[in-house]
């Protein structure tokens, strides 16, 4: 399966490995207005965008009839469980969580 991550200044990562997924996630560090996530995107057209706040946006960018949802107050190691989820194409375990839309 194919995906790839975008880092906090928009670079791209092609399928990267659970060590670079902690790396582009410590970026949240350096994150400002311009700059203010990290996102996951699957070549099912589901993406997830993690904030240095917790908030995370789950939406399926290939389908405007999918309502984007959100968590707040998100961790750091459910964060990562849940790039894992996604970059192993597990979006029914990822649409069972406590979204809010």
């Amino acid at each position: 399966m194919s995906y790839f991550m975008y880092d906090v200044m928009g670079g791209t990562i092609d399928a990267p490995d659970p060590q670079t997924v902690r790396q582009v996630l410590d970026g949240l560090a350096q994150a400002d207005d311009e700059h203010p996530d990290v996102s996951m995107s699957h070549e099912s057209g589901w993406s997830l965008s993690a904030f240095a706040s917790g908030l995370l946006l789950w939406e399926n960018t290939g389908h405007d009839s999918v309502i984007p949802a959100q968590m707040r107050a998100v961790g750091r190691e459910e964060v990562l469980r849940l790039f894992g989820l996604l970059a192993a194409g597990d979006i029914a375990a990822t649409e069972t969580l406590p979204w809010r839309r």
